[in-house]
Order: C-alpha cells, then sequence, then structure tokens
C-alpha cells in the first residue's frame, strides 16, 4: 500500500529499491587502499538505530541497508581516501550525505551522516552488514512441484512461479495478488518474502499457488506507472486463463489472495461472472477509496509521530488538493501541484523530481479514483477480508466496518481483525513501517493457520487425483 507523506516526517525515509546483495568485496588482504572493501556501522537514530553496510572500491561505490531491503544503492559525489571518505545518496528525499576520514590508528571510517539538516555521528568499522534473521522463509528443497512459468498479458509478458502438490490433481489454485509498488513475485518488502511464506504455506496444506513479477519488475515487461487498473485488473485474468490450461489445476477452483493494492484488485476480477473466481481472500485489502485511504493513512501516521497541528493540516490539505486534482483527470495540472508545492518547502525537504512521476501517473491516479464498494457488493461467494488492529497504511477502524457493511448481502463473508498486527500482518508495537523490518516475524503463524483453515472447511485440498 502506497505511503504518501511530507519530507521530514522522519529522519531517514528510504524505499525498498532493486538489487541484490553483492559478491566479496576487497579488503585490506586484497589491496594497498585503506579504504577499500566493505563497512559497516549503525546510525543510532532515536528509537530505530539503523544497520547500514558501504561498499567502496575502484569500480563503484554503493549502500545496503537490510532492513529496509535496500541492496547495493549507488553512492554519488565519492570520495575514497584517507584524508577523505565522503559520499551523497542520490535518489533519495533530504539530501542525505556523509562526510568523514580514515582513522589509521582504529581502522575506521568516522565521520557524520546528515539528511534533512539533521547530523548523526556515524562509525564505520570492517565488515559486512548483517541481515536480520528471517527464521520463516523457506528454503529448498521443497516437499512439492515449484516451476518458473511465463504467459502474455495482452502486449506484455508476466513472469512467475507455480508451486503445485507433489499428489496428481486437478488441485484447486491460489492466485497471490501483489501490493502497491515495484513488487516481485515474492512481494519482497523490508527484508521479509511474504508471498514465499504464504505460497510454501498454502502449497503444503495442497494448494496450487501462482505468483508473479508486478510489470517492469524481475521477468515481467510493460511499465508500472502506465498502467491503470483495468491493465492489471487483466494481468489477473491472464493469470486465471493460464491456470486454466493446466492439466494439473480444477477450472472451477481458482481463488484470488490481494495484499493491500492486491485487495482492491481481487475483487474487481472476481465481481465479473465470465471470470469464473471460487473464493476471494483480502489481506489488509481497502474498503473504502483510495482517496479516502490516503487520507485516513497520513492522519494515522502523522498521530504515531505525534506531528504538531501545522503538519497535519500541511499534509493532509496536500494530499487532499492532489488527489482531487488526479480526480478531476488533469494530470498535468496535478504535476505542476507537486512541483510547486515541492519548491516551497525548505531545501532539505525536497524530494528528487523524479519522486514527482512516482505519484503523477497512470498507476497512482487510478489508485486514487478506486472504489471498491460496488464490486465487493457484488460478491456471491466466499470472502475473507482480514486486517491488522495495529495496521497504519490500511486503518483497520476505516476499513473493516466499511467491509462489513458491503459484503453484508454476502452468504459466506467473513472480516476478521487480528489483534496487535500490522500492515504486513506482523506483531507490532506501534504498526509505523519503521518497524517492518526490526521485525523477524514475516507473517504472525495465527494469520496463516486462520487462512489455510478458511480455506480447508470450504473446498479442501486434493488427497486423491484423477
Amino acid at each position: 500500500m502506497r505511503l504518501l507523506r511530507v519530507l521530514g516526517l522522519i529522519l531517514l525515509i528510504i524505499a525498498a529499491a532493486d538489487g541484490a546483495p553483492q559478491a566479496r568485496r576487497p579488503t585490506p588482504e586484497d589491496t594497498e587502499d585503506p579504504v577499500a572493501g566493505d563497512w559497516t556501522g549503525t546510525l543510532e537514530i532515536p528509537g530505530q538505530p539503523l544497520a547500514l553496510g558501504i561498499t567502496l572500491d575502484d569500480d563503484s561505490a554503493t549502500l545496503s541497508i537490510p532492513a529496509q531491503s535496500l541492496f547495493a544503492h549507488p553512492l554519488a559525489q565519492v570520495h575514497a581516501s584517507p584524508d577523505k571518505v565522503a559520499f551523497s545518496i542520490p535518489g533519495l528525499p533530504g539530501a542525505p550525505a556523509f562526510d568523514g576520514h580514515y582513522d589509521a590508528v582504529r581502522s575506521v571510517i568516522t565521520g557524520t551522516f546528515t539528511q534533512s539538516g539533521h547530523e548523526l555521528p556515524l562509525t564505520l568499522h570492517r565488515g559486512t552488514v548483517p541481515v536480520p534473521p528471517r527464521p520463516q522463509e523457506p528454503a529448498p528443497p521443497w516437499p512439492y512441484r515449484s516451476a518458473d512459468v511465463t504467459y502474455r498479458s495482452g502486449e506484455i509478458t508476466i513472469a512467475g512461479t507455480l508451486t503445485l502438490p507433489s499428489t496428481p490433481g486437478p488441485h484447486p489454485a491460489v492466485i497471490l495478488l501483489n501490493g502497491s509498488g515495484k513488487n516481485d513475485r515474492n512481494e519482497e518488502v523490508f527484508g521479509h518474502k511474504p508471498f514465499l511464506l504464504l505460497a510454501d504455506t498454502l502449497t503444503r496444506a495442497g494448494y496450487a499457488v501462482l505468483r508473479t513479477d508486478k510489470r517492469g519488475v524481475g521477468g515481467t515487461s510493460g511499465v508500472l506507472a502506465d498502467a491503470d487498473y483495468n491493465d492489471l485488473a487483466g494481468d489477473v485474468v491472464a493469470g486465471v486463463d493460464f491456470l486454466r490450461s493446466q492439466r494439473d489445476i480444477d477450472p472451477e477452483l481458482i481463488r484470488l489472495l490481494g495484499h493491500s493494492e492486491g485487495g482492491y484488485l481481487a475483487p474487481l476480477v472476481a465481481a465479473e461472472p465470465q471470470n469464473r473466481i471460487a473464493f476471494v481472500i483480502t489481506m489488509a485489502g481497502p474498503a473504502a477509496s483510495g482517496k479516502e485511504v490516503l487520507l485516513a493513512q497520513n492522519r494515522a501516521l502523522l498521530a504515531v509521530r505525534n506531528a504538531s497541528a501545522d503538519e497535519v493540516a500541511a499534509q493532509i490539505g496536500f494530499v487532499d488538493t492532489l488527489t482531487t486534482l488526479l480526480l478531476d483527470g488533469d494530470p498535468d495540472q496535478a504535476r505542476q501541484y507537486v512541483i510547486e508545492h515541492n519548491a516551497a518547502v525548505p531545501p532539505e525537504q525536497r524530494q528528487p523530481e523524479s519522486a514527482v512521476e512516482r505519484i503523477v501517473n497512470a498507476n497512482f491516479a487510478s489508485f486514487v479514483g478506486c472504489d471498491p464498494a460496488s464490486a465487493l457488493q457484488a460478491l456471491r461467494m466466499p470472502v475473507l477480508a482480514f486486517y491488522g488492529s495495529k495496521d497504519l497504511q490500511v486503518p483497520v477502524d476505516q476499513n473493516a466496518p466499511l467491509a462489513r457493511t458491503v459484503l453484508a448481502a454476502d452468504p459466506d463473508a467473513d472480516v476478521h481483525v487480528f489483534d496487535g498486527l500490522n500492515h504486513l500482518m506482523q506483531p507490532a508495537s506501534t504498526g509505523s513501517p519503521n518497524e517492518y523490518g526490526q521485525s523477524e516475524i514475516t507473517i504472525a503463524p495465527e494469520v496463516l493457520a486462520y487462512v489455510t483453515d478458511w480455506l480447508g472447511r470450504r473446498v479442501p485440498p486434493v488427497i486423491t487425483g484423477r
């Protein structure tokens, strides 16, 4: 689910980025350059210390923050000599930068990290940044079949992974629908892979599971920013058609499980009778319109940060005006409004120019204008909509009651709230996205058990084949 907020609300704002951990870099034993190689340190941000890693070598300089799923992010304005070690972090708000030097006595790099006018001391030691443990992450060998697949959706190619129970079919199937943004088939975020865990859990329970890369990510072609919800719904239907072409899949028992924004798409597809969807599950799926969710989300995020009344008024005013312009169908005016708003804030709080295109495009406008009420009201099939009580991105107080209202006519609809869980269904203290990467839990076990039990009580997995 999208986060839209004024810069400066948090000290270090880093979005998930594509990339993977890099191969071993030079050490002092490999080179005479005392600053080349891997370095790691911790930014002591009040209440949320953040471990990071820096790699310096002859060809590149990169930053990794595993807790925020940032790996090998290129650095700019790099100086890498004993007398001066400095760099900036392009593409991120608040002009983050480091300025320091190599301390030969202690064999460390020491200096000051700055962002949005804030300064923090930072000492880097030899070594690689530790990756937080993810004890739930499945690993091969799998006790089921797993295959990478591709199929067409209009002019684009969709790539994903299909997992199938080892028993003979035909099997009931589940398609996992990603949240917003450029997500891969595992919906990897903040070092967690929730869709890998869901696919593993459901396949072990006897269901076939299809999960895919979104447009412009991994093996899927296309440009996500240019895709509206008609396009994305078409991608879901293409996945349904692909599954129906597979001998081991029961064509009448295909379900959709959408997380966050995927909870918008699942009802839109399922409400069309010709798609013949059996069940719908939404995990933190909005029941309110995109604009209303954004407004509620921003109020919730600001409240948990104890923002001032002036901050709240400024941010809510910005979101309200921007979304109104997008709903009016005037992207040029919306783009100009964002540019002017960005120029009016203090320099250290300004977004990079590329951020404008991330929020003024067909995909974001479609999200803002989506109201799932009519699609949810049309469903006459088993529906499970579940939420976390600590969710600040799809606030439960706004969406769970509305889901109960719009699903009231469905004879088999279950709206369930898990106490103490956040938007990713992790145990949470405040529900702030700052906690996502700090949690070792990817999805709370009670959620996995509830979903599996809910499915099994309606259509049990196949235990004997043809």
